[in-house]
């Protein structure tokens, strides 16, 4: 079924127990309406799978379709932490899981390790060395408060 991601799904409230949107939330015309209808069409505790290019990777910019350059953070406007922010938000999920893949060499050399364990060290690395050291991909799992 192919579905407009920026307007209503065809689905009941509650309808599913997982969603997955793998490589299609940068490139949606409104990150937030389309967050609100996943949740919606997502039962409670079900879970929400994200996949999208990190900002730093060339992949997040070549192509004409991307509209949205996220980093590790940028779903917090959606999560359950407080934030100064948090009425943009018309969802609520609980980050279970966020990872960034870094390019192989990073990986080898144990940078990866440190972007995902250290929660500091992620933001620190994004904030100055990320266009050093690439990021590639982040996924996000999430689960739907209801």
């Amino acid at each position: 079924m192919l579905c407009d991601w920026s307007r209503t799904y065809p689905f009941a409230d509650s309808t599913f127990d997982q969603v997955r949107l793998i490589h299609v939330i940068e490139e949606v015309d409104n990150i937030f309406a389309t967050l609100a209808e996943v949740h919606r069409v997502t039962r409670p505790g079900g879970r929400v799978t994200i996949v999208t290019p990190h900002y730093s990777d060339h992949a997040s910019y070549c192509s004409p379709a991307h509209r949205w350059h996220l980093s590790s953070f940028s779903l917090w406007f959606f999560s359950d932490k407080p934030l100064e922010y948090d009425y943009y938000a018309p969802a609520n999920f609980r980050q279970r899981r966020v990872y960034v893949s870094l390019l192989q060499l990073w990986r080898i050399l144990g940078l990866e390790f440190l972007v995902n364990h250290f929660e500091g060290f992620r933001r620190f690395w994004e904030y100055y060395l990320s266009f050093i050291f690439r990021g590639k991909v982040i996924t996000f799992e999430l689960e739907a408060m209801k």
